[in-house]
């Protein structure tokens, strides 16, 4: 069973939201129990989302202390259009580098040209792929 309710408008938008959006936040928690919490691109499956990290990153380190993640988008500013997610994050060791996912490479080819990478460039930097299965999600 997935989180999203396909009989419930704000779901219906959330799934729509997930889509199109580019960046979403990332929390962490560190060992100390210091949430910290990064700005990231994400591919959504329907089910799970992936993200692509940089070797040796703070969020890296929290999630193999502690793998409890936050995953939210952006509100409308006026404290509406929340779409937050809770679940478990963990390095995924089943996934190919970012150039060979064609969903996520559809995505954000543009961002990663205008950033002066080539997609190989990309995911030679952006070489550790995790995985976040939510298991709580939040939307108003």
């Amino acid at each position: 069973m997935g989180l999203l309710d396909y009989r419930d408008p704000t779901h219906r938008r959330a799934e729509e939201r997930l889509g199109r959006e580019l960046v979403a936040w990332l929390t962490t928690v560190s060992p100390r129990g210091r949430p910290q919490s990064t700005p990231v691109w994400f591919w959504w499956d329907g089910s799970t989302f992936l993200v692509y990290s940089r070797p040796g990153k703070q969020k890296l380190r929290n999630i193999a202390a502690n793998p409890r993640v936050s995953l939210h988008l952006d509100g409308d500013g006026l404290g509406g259009d929340n779409v937050i997610f809770e679940g478990e994050a963990a390095v995924a060791t089943d996934v190919p580098p970012a150039n060979e996912m064609p969903g996520y490479l559809d995505k954000y080819r543009s961002r990663i040209e205008q950033n002066g990478w080539t997609p190989q460039d990309f995911a030679a930097d952006y070489s550790v792929p995790i995985r976040v299965r939510p298991t709580r999600l939040r939307v108003w």
